[in-house]
């Protein structure tokens, strides 16, 4: 039975999905996360939110949001969920870039978002002149762990868990599966054997992996 590791801990009925499939799991946290205490004023027009983390951190505190524009479906449900109001959601922060230059350039946004933050976004509304204030709200921390065990694949879901497992052990030919292209840009630096996610979903990196598994029993 081929066996993965997953760099996040899943959800049961993620875990159910290999599971179900004939395929072993060992998973861990292979970053923590830490809320910071921000304080903002009590009304935001225009958020950017690019994470299911970001979420976590805004619910803490009582900040009303006029309008989010969103990255990823998920995290976008999650909003919705806390009664805050979704008008534009894309799956990459360079469509939602897009959407953004291309229809609201005369706004102003804040960008909720942690101290690893990718630089796509507000390089592209840079270039537009269009004014964005970044507000740090949680901090991420590499919390790597080293495994004897050898893997028949890994799965990666940020650049961060990446640099995590990387700092304490060697992929050698083990077959990587990436969230997004992101992910996998900094995976290629350690290895050549990777399988992108179709969608950046959990859900749909396990697709890759039942289908790489069930493809070589062929």
């Amino acid at each position: 039975m081929p066996t993965v590791l997953s760099t996040k801990i899943l959800s049961l009925a993620q875990k159910n999905l290999l599971l179900n499939s004939g395929i072993g799991l060992v998973e861990y946290d292979a970053i923590k996360i830490n809320f910071t205490d921000f304080k903002l004023p009590g009304y935001i027009k225009n958020a950017v939110i690019t994470s299911q983390n970001t979420v976590q951190a805004i619910a803490r505190k009582d900040i009303r949001i006029g309008r989010c524009f969103v990255v990823g479906s998920k995290t976008a449900h999650l909003l919705s969920e806390q009664g805050y109001n979704v008008v534009e959601t894309a799956d990459y922060s360079k469509d939602l870039a897009a959407i953004i230059t291309n229809n609201y350039s005369e706004e102003n946004f804040t960008l909720f978002c942690g101290n690893r933050r990718r630089e796509e976004l507000p390089s592209i509304l840079k270039e537009h002149n269009i004014q964005l204030n970044e507000v740090e709200v949680y901090r991420t921390h590499l919390d790597p762990v080293t495994f004897e065990q050898k893997f028949d694949g890994i799965m990666f879901y940020s650049p961060s868990g990446v640099k995590s497992f990387i700092s304490a052990n060697i992929l050698n030919s083990t077959q990587a599966f990436c969230i997004g292209d992101t992910t996998a840009t900094e995976i290629a630096k350690h290895t050549k054997h990777i399988i992108t996610a179709t969608k950046p979903s959990i859900e749909n990196v396990i697709v890759q992996v039942v289908k790489k598994f069930k493809d070589d029993k062929k």
